[in-house]
């Protein structure tokens, strides 16, 4: 018996932190899809209150997006690469490919928010066709 409950809670333990891949996933997919979309106002919901009060307005918020990070508004591809952990921040790695053709690696910074997973930062980088 104490087997068995040893084994249910190594499962449970292996499966939170892919819960919390799928989660940051789902909240990244979600703001590309809102860009995609020219919904700002949507995509201004997945910020971190760090960032709404930089940009204070859904509508800035979309300006900077657009004339910064053409590759975040619309791509061509988004592919999930790793979660890194630096400290006590917690990164996902998402290669995307812009309209041109050029591939990049966006560094999300993700932060616990009241209902979930919210962006706190992008760091881009240009990669290589041979980045995985």
């Amino acid at each position: 018996m104490r087997h068995m409950i040893a084994a249910v809670l190594m499962t449970l333990a292996l499966a939170l932190p892919a819960k919390a891949n799928e989660d940051i996933e789902k909240v990244i997919t979600s703001q590309i899809d809102a860009f995609l979309a020219d919904d700002f106002e949507t995509a201004f919901t997945y910020a971190s209150p760090m960032i709404k009060d930089i940009f204070g307005t859904p509508e800035k918020f979309g300006q900077m997006v657009r004339q910064g990070y053409p590759m975040v508004w619309r791509p061509s591809e988004v592919n999930f690469l790793s979660i890194d952990r630096r400290g006590k921040e917690l990164w996902q790695n998402v290669m995307v490919r812009d309209a041109e053709g050029a591939l990049y690696i966006l560094e999300y910074q993700m932060i616990p928010g009241e209902m979930g997973w919210l962006i706190n930062a992008v760091r881009v980088r240009k990669a290589t066709e041979g980045t995985a």
